[in-house]
């Protein structure tokens, strides 16, 4: 799922109100291409589309899948490779427009190995999570980090 394409998908949760449906890579900003330069004009439409796409109870979402090419940030392929609190910080205003939105139970904190390489290694990853997740409490990084994934997914955690 690519940021242009969300209004389908709110029309699909629309049309079908009890299908569960997972959001992957909050929507996949793009920041790449035509979206190059344009990430400041793209951000406000992104949030918008996800706020009425979180009106719809049953569709949840990965926070994810931003160390990837597509989103067009500095961190990907960037040598030194960036730290945690660097892609937290680049990171930050996706994920916390989809956990105001989604609200903790309906978002899980998400890894797109081995294609994240390409940004992070998997601790640094996990360590970026987790700084976004510091000011929530014990059992708000519960939902985040296993329970709406365990729940989600019908997962015995």
């Amino acid at each position: 799922m690519l940021e242009p394409q969300l209004p389908d998908l709110i029309d699909l949760a629309r049309a079908f109100p009890d299908t569960a449906i997972i959001l992957d890579h909050v929507g996949t900003p793009l920041g790449i291409g035509a979206y190059k330069g344009r990430r400041a004009e793209r951000f406000g439409v992104w949030r918008e589309h996800i706020r009425e796409l979180a009106k719809s109870p049953k569709v949840s979402v990965k926070l994810g899948g931003l160390a990837m090419v597509f989103p067009g940030f500095e961190s990907f392929m960037a040598s030194p490779a960036a730290t945690s609190a660097e892609l937290a910080a680049e990171w930050k205003p996706y994920i916390e427009t989809c956990i105001e939105a989604f609200g903790v139970d309906r978002c899980m904190f998400e890894s797109n190995f081995p294609v994240d390489y390409c940004s992070c290694d998997y601790d640094v990853l996990w360590n970026a999570f987790k700084v976004l997740a510091a000011d929530y409490s014990r059992d708000e990084k519960t939902a985040l980090f296993s329970g709406t994934a365990g729940r989600v997914y019908h997962l015995k955690i």
